[in-house]
């Protein structure tokens, strides 16, 4: 049976070739997309999840609207490094299908509560307000909930948005605080990872030659990869959120460990950032699996295969 995920997205380059990864993996059914306010604002962030499954051919799947802002801060976006529209790279259009009715903290819930206990995985890849809150209204979703694989924090790498703090935990750390503290089965796929899983020029131009799902992704990575060069004079741009999709579907081709990880809400330089107890001298209880090194060419040969199929 397909594992059954919902994504909790911003959309972001990157978080596109994320969905479109889980779209064409067959051991994956993706329930539903929430989206959130993050990398763009929620006016942008909902429109473009139902950009990315019109590519793909997928109008059928819900995406619901969630939070605007974090719990308890004003929102930082990062147009700065994915453009004015969230998905630059390519020639945007309205997408066909609407909006689904209801708030996306109202369907995480309502999924939750209607699937079969265990049965639902979540793959937050942006801020995580929408996890949060709903943990906060219906306490009885946490126990129900199979693991949450979510793409954030660093610890080895430090942060990319502060000195700190990796920007999907910046944004809200209010929230991913509550999200740690679940006690939910946890997965964090941080910066220590996804800073490995590069794109280079090869890998592009097989995307492009692949037909119009792979011309997207090449458009896309083509945009997202300048931010990079210019930032770490890296050879390609870092895949942050397909690495969760990754997890889900090849976990041997990560090595981490399970320790706790705490979440830095009031620090004068260092909020945001993720206390990952890597070499266990806190003793505190362990709350997740913190991955730290991934196989780089089994990644990109597994992404390559699922995208592709897509086009077939």
């Amino acid at each position: 049976m397909a594992r059954k995920i919902i994504i909790d997205t911003d959309p972001g380059q990157d978080d596109a070739v994320a969905i479109l990864f889980a779209l064409g993996s067959p051991e994956l059914e993706v329930l539903a997309l929430t989206t959130v306010a993050g990398n763009v604002p929620l006016d942008q962030t909902r429109r473009n999840a139902r950009i990315v499954l019109e590519i793909a051919g997928r109008g059928d799947i819900p995406v619901y609207a969630g939070c605007d802002a974090p719990l308890a801060r004003p929102l930082v976006t990062a147009e700065h490094v994915h453009g004015k529209t969230g998905l630059d790279g390519i020639d945007l259009f309205e997408p066909a299908a609407p909006l689904a009715d209801g708030h996306a903290v109202d369907a995480l819930i309502r999924i939750l509560r209607e699937e079969p206990a265990g049965s639902v995985t979540l793959v937050p890849i942006g801020p995580l307000t929408n996890i949060a809150t709903a943990f906060q209204r219906a306490p009885d979703i946490i126990a129900r909930v199979q693991e949450i694989v979510l793409m954030g924090g660093a610890y080895f790498e430090v942060g990319n948005i502060t000195p700190a703090a990796e920007f999907n935990i910046f944004v809200d750390p209010e929230a991913a605080k509550i999200v740690f503290a679940s006690g939910a089965p946890l997965t964090v796929v941080p910066l220590d990872v996804t800073h490995d899983a590069l794109t280079n020029r090869d890998w592009i131009e097989t995307m492009r030659a692949s037909g119009p799902v792979g011309r997207a992704v090449a458009g896309w990575t083509d945009f997202f990869e300048r931010y990079d060069r210019e930032k770490y004079g890296s050879e390609g741009a870092p895949l942050h959120d397909p690495c969760t999709i990754a997890w889900l579907l090849r976990p041997d081709l990560f090595q981490g460990r399970h320790i706790n990880v705490e979440i830095e809400t009031q620090g004068e330089f260092t909020t945001g950032m993720t206390v990952a107890d890597w070499w266990r001298v806190s003793g505190r209880a362990p709350n997740a699996m913190f991955l730290r090194h991934i196989d780089r060419e089994g990644f990109l040969a597994l992404l390559t295969e699922r995208l592709t199929a897509l086009d077939r």
